[in-house]
């Protein structure tokens, strides 16, 4: 059996960035329930060095994008750190599926053996496609996606293993 790129990239990404989507929903409403001020939510953290929900949903988002986009050996487009609401993040892992869903599947298939390079200068890392998606891009995409949700659940935001899976 092939091992497919496309396969454990795009549709990875969609699934859990969907799930933060519908997570966020339940937020909204679990806020306005029990009168919670958004921005308590939106600015909670897990521990003063580490970074606020909101980071993390727009670090977890362009993880998704940077992947996709390097995979496929397009730029990766820019999205700038404004948001501010649920609205707002939503918005951004809209706009994030979207991007990744214009990506050609050919290119992101062919992309196994192709150098990626993350960042620039002395910081730059170089890896083959499926190292970079295997061990450097997924696991940072889990990593912030999974603290987003665990910052919401210890806040009291009723959510669960279902919630972050999704359906697929």
């Amino acid at each position: 059996m092939t091992f497919s790129m496309y396969a454990a990239s795009v549709p990875v990404f969609k699934q859990i960035l969907t799930s933060l989507s519908a997570i966020i929903d339940k937020t909204e409403a679990h806020a306005t329930e029990k009168k919670i001020e958004p921005a308590a939510l939106l600015q909670a953290r897990l521990y003063p060095d580490m970074f606020a929900f909101t980071r993390q949903v727009q670090v977890a988002a362009d993880f998704a994008k940077g992947a996709a986009a390097r995979l496929a050996g397009v730029e990766v487009p820019k999205f700038e750190d404004t948001e501010q609401s649920f609205a707002d993040l939503k918005q951004r892992i809209a706009r994030t599926v979207d991007f990744i869903d214009s990506l050609p599947r050919e290119s992101i298939e062919a992309s196994a053996a192709r150098d990626i390079t993350t960042s620039s200068g002395p910081n730059a890392k170089q890896f083959k496609g499926q190292v970079y998606l295997l061990h450097y891009a997924l696991p940072h995409f889990y990593f912030h996606a999974t603290t987003a949700y665990d910052i919401l659940r210890h806040n009291g935001v009723e959510i669960g293993k279902k919630d972050f899976i999704g359906s697929f």
